[in-house]
C-alpha cells in the first residue's frame, strides 16, 4: 500500500463530489474496470498529494490539468510532485482538460497504452 497523509482523506472526498467536467468525463470511461480490465480510483491520496486517478495494478497516475497549471508557480509544484510519485515508482500522465474535453478518444488511447506497457513490464 501506498504511503498516504490521512489528513488528506476528507479534502478526497469533497474532491470527488465537485470534479472538472473533463474529470467527470475521464471517469465515466476508467470507471468499473472499462480500460483493460484494469481498477482506477478517483482522488487518491498519495503521500502529500492527491492524485485525479490511480491504478495500482499497472502504477498509473493520470492528472487532469487545467489552465492553472501553465503557471511558473504550477509548473514547479508539478515537478515536485511528479518526482516524489516517480520515487513510487508510478508513471505519470498528464493531460489537459481541453485534451479530454475535446479529444477524449485520443487520451484513452493514450492510457491503453500506458496500460499495455505496464502489463510487458510485470
Amino acid at each position: 500500500m501506498l504511503p498516504y497523509n490521512r489528513i488528506l482523506k476528507p479534502r478526497a472526498r469533497n474532491q470527488r463530489r465537485e470534479m472538472t467536467d473533463a474529470e467527470q468525463l475521464l471517469w465515466m470511461h476508467l470507471r468499473r474496470k472499462q480500460i483493460g480490465g484494469v481498477q482506477f480510483y478517483r482522488q487518491k491520496p498519495i503521500g502529500n498529494y492527491i492524485v485525479d486517478f490511480y491504478a495500482p495494478r499497472a502504477n498509473i497516475v493520470i492528472e487532469v490539468d487545467g489552465s492553472q497549471h501553465h503557471e511558473l508557480r504550477a509548473i514547479k509544484a508539478d515537478a515536485e510532485r511528479d518526482e516524489f510519485l516517480s520515487r513510487l515508482k508510478l508513471n505519470i500522465l498528464r493531460v489537459n482538460n481541453l485534451q479530454v474535453l475535446r479529444e477524449t478518444e485520443s487520451v484513452l488511447d493514450t492510457i491503453r497504452l500506458a496500460i499495455d506497457k505496464a502489463g510487458e513490464q510485470s
